[in-house]
């Protein structure tokens, strides 16, 4: 019995092993290939844990800072499935590679080597002379690999792993008669490798917790980085790793202290968003040209980077209290959105720092365009999509999807006179028992946006009527849009969402029946001002967030879950 992490990675190994000994036979002229080393995904201090594989964002962020920003990443991503009600951080646990999506990185990856050794580029990367650059060199090349791997992989290269891809570039270089194509491929075939494609996730005893098991240090240093900064591990992390340094707990706080200080955070905290709020969700919006004629591709592609922007400006640049993203009327600008919330910018490209009226409606992140148009249907608004989403993304709740025989006519019929207004054909729909109840904790939240349609422009009136924007959250009544984002910032569930969803993120496991370490978690933000800051550093530095346990399955077998899963 294996769990998904390991299906997951002998899928990858097989399909990556495949890719290479292909790769490897074709520039030897269809000689025999080597195997791969035996140990080729075996940590030097640690037995495989887990693994999950690099979401896109991660992938282009670890090509810049290996290679620099110049080398271009061209070609399309095989999608990370999301767990219902889970991250995608979640979902890339369980994420296999298939061979359509091997033959997509192999095309990547070789496009990528391209660039590293050709003329332009491959002084930075080659600090030594071939002797007979149209000859095999493999003194040379394992000066460029070796140091190239340690930053590929995330750790130093074993022993064999050297001597395969060593041999692989000397192999290479003779049918081509080109030294720098052997290192091309060499290069490429460590791109397709699943210790590049994947975060490898090793382990040790843990000296603390007897027949327990923890991260080890290069694991540490993954985990610390892809959380904090959303890229692989620079060189003073992996140095960290080698001394030993992150798992002495005084060594590890004040480098989590300095990541976390770093501008740099800024990148992990967007990625942190971006999954939290189903930000993929935006590439798939579309909206009724005929109802909104003047929604164009320019306005869509504006609406997430105005919610990062707002998220980023109020809880790093201002270093606000979290709960007050849902009332904050600091906000960014640029020329296509302004024409969308009817206001003026002054610079006709790029973006700009605006602020709306304290008793505006538009302030928080739920007055914005973004999520108004988001959570709504092609041609119309939606209160229970929106109520749905509050619930589901910012307070943790799940919400049940309506049965597959349900109704839907009254609430479509926007057109009919007699019910002009949203609210008034949702209460129509909720007569209907099997409706009432998930459209009871939804509805009452939803209504309160109402006065912003399918793309989040403001109207006073549906067909002529005017719309009652009252509502209530929990037991807390609201008269309006301004009112739902007090309501909600006041709301509990919302900080220990948000800290539960910072620990799924870090360790890549649904935290279901850890409530104790949730709790504990959301105390400690509440104690720290609800600062985002001191939310991931506490999650980056307590012990929790690296311990790993066993659980014994059949005899002689063994399955390794994470501790937060």
């Amino acid at each position: 019995m294996k769990n998904k992490a390991s299906l997951a990675l002998l899928g990858a190994f097989a399909a990556g092993a495949m890719l290479l000994g292909s790769a490897s036979d074709a520039a030897r002229g269809n000689q025999a290939a080597n195997a791969p080393p035996a140990n080729i995904f075996s940590g030097e201090t640690g037995k495989i844990v887990a693994m999950r594989r690099l979401t896109e964002a991660q992938y282009r962020n670890s090509i810049a800072d290996i290679f620099g920003p110049t080398i271009e990443v061209a070609g399309r991503f095989e999608p990370i499935v999301r767990p219902v009600h889970e991250m995608i951080a979640s979902g890339a646990r369980a994420a296999a590679i298939s061979p359509a999506g091997i033959e997509q990185f192999d095309a990547m990856a070789r496009i990528i080597a391209g660039q590293v050794f050709n003329e332009e580029n491959r002084g930075q990367f080659v600090p030594c002379a071939p002797g007979d650059a149209a000859r095999a060199d493999a003194d040379c090349a394992r000066k460029v690999l070796t140091p190239l791997g340690r930053y590929i992989f995330r750790r130093p290269l074993t022993k064999s792993e050297q001597d395969f891809y060593v041999d692989l570039a000397g192999n290479a270089s003779g049918p081509t008669s080109d030294f720098y194509k052997g290192l091309e491929l060499a290069l490429s075939a460590m791109l397709v490798s699943p210790n590049f494609l994947y975060i490898v996730e090793t382990a040790q005893p843990d000296p603390d917790r007897a027949g327990e098991m923890r991260l080890d240090n290069f694991a540490r240093a993954s985990r610390l980085s892809f959380l904090l900064w959303d890229t692989t591990p620079n060189e003073n992390l992996i140095r960290a790793a080698e001394k030993g340094q992150l798992t002495d707990p005084a060594k590890l706080e004040a480098i989590a202290t300095s990541m976390v200080a770093s501008p740099r955070f800024e990148y992990g905290l967007r990625a942190f968003f971006a999954d939290m709020l189903l930000f993929e969700k935006f590439d798939e919006i579309a909206k009724d040209p005929v109802v909104y004629p003047y929604f164009n591709q320019d306005i869509a592609k504006a609406l997430p980077e105005q919610t990062l922007r707002t998220i980023v400006d109020h809880l790093l640049t201002r270093n606000g209290d979290y709960r007050d993203i849902f009332t904050t009327p600091y906000t960014f600008m640029n020329r296509p959105l302004a024409s969308a919330y009817q206001v003026q910018v002054k610079s006709s490209q790029g973006w700009e720092p605006y602020k709306f009226g304290e008793s505006d409606d538009r302030v928080g992140i739920l007055g914005q365009a973004g999520f108004l148009a988001l959570y709504s249907h092609s041609g119309r608004s939606s209160p229970t999509l929106r109520g749905r989403a509050i619930r589901e993304l910012l307070m943790c709740q799940p919400v049940p999807d309506p049965p597959g025989d349900v109704n839907f006519t009254a609430v479509q019929d926007t057109e009919n006179k007699e019910m002009p207004t949203a609210r008034i054909r949702l209460t129509a729909h909720r007569t209907e028992p099997v409706c009432a109840g998930c459209h009871l904790i939804t509805d009452p939240i939803g209504l309160g946006l109402e006065k912003f349609d399918g793309i989040g422009a403001f109207r006073a009136t549906e067909n002529n009527a005017e719309i009652d924007i009252t509502g209530s959250l929990d037991g807390v009544d609201f008269t309006d849009a301004r009112g739902l984002g007090q309501a909600l910032s006041k709301n509990q569930a919302v900080s220990q969402c948000v800290s539960s969803r910072a620990l799924e993120y870090a360790t890549a496991g649904s935290p279901d029946g850890q409530y104790a370490l949730v709790e504990g978690l959301e105390q400690n933000f509440a104690a720290q001002g609800y600062k985002i800051r001191d939310l991931f550093l506490r999650i980056a530095t307590m012990p929790e967030t690296y311990q790993a346990r066993t659980e014994a399955l059949e005899a002689g077998q063994t399955k390794v879950t994470m501790a937060a899963q």
